[in-house]
């Protein structure tokens, strides 16, 4: 399985890195269904292009073996919906208005989304709203999946990227924004596991029904 559909090894390659963190050739010529020798090609191209990384990690048994992950470079393949400017702009509202401004205008951003969200998120129960806003997020280039946790008794919301990543990692209040516009939307109880403005590869949401008065 060379290709799927229009998407290329190449891209099948970074995606899959993208969603699953580090993999073996091993790892990625199994999934792909192609030969190891394949993908060993694609893997030099792609580490000459500087847009992945090998690190070589023992295993419990056998040799140790390449690990494949994201250079920066890679990771800017991925939808960012926001430019370096937005940055600068809001680093000279901090320094003019102070802190304050800033956490106002993410809030105030936050009111404008949960007003868009709300038309969308609609569904009469908590796991058709999850799946509703897990397709929203998709649309936005998150790269948003969802499932239900039944033996805990939650769902879980998985975002493999973050267009507003590089303004997170300079306003916490983006991120906290964020949360409260899941709540908000989902009508739940909403508590974020991961985050990639924190260092982690994903963003990730456990969800489950508001606890009941």
């Amino acid at each position: 399985m060379a290709t799927t559909g229009n998407v290329s090894t190449r891209e099948q390659i970074l995606h899959m890195i993208k969603k699953q963190g580090a993999l073996s050739a091993n790892d990625i010529a199994a999934q792909l269904q192609v030969t190891n020798i394949a993908i060993r090609k694609h893997l030099v191209h792609l580490e000459n292009e500087r847009l992945i990384r090998a690190e070589l990690v023992r295993q419990s048994m056998g040799r140790p073996a390449n690990l494949y992950s994201l250079t920066e470079k890679g990771e800017g393949l991925f939808p960012r919906n926001y430019s370096d400017i937005t940055l600068d702009f809001l680093n000279d509202i901090r320094e003019m208005s102070g802190e304050g401004m800033v956490d106002k205008l993410f809030k105030q951003r936050e009111d404008r989304l949960a007003g868009q969200y709300e038309e969308r998120v609609i569904g009469p129960t908590l796991q058709e709203r999850v799946r509703q806003l897990a397709e929203l997020q998709e649309e936005k280039g998150y790269m948003a999946e969802w499932k239900q946790e039944k033996a805990e008794g939650h769902y879980v919301l998985t975002e493999y990227n973050c267009p507003i990543r590089d303004i997170a990692m300079n306003y916490k209040t983006a991120c906290s924004c964020e949360l409260s516009l899941f709540r908000r939307v989902l009508n739940a109880d909403v508590q974020q596991l991961e985050c990639k403005a924190k260092g982690d590869g994903k963003c990730v949401y456990a969800i489950k029904e508001n606890k009941k008065v």
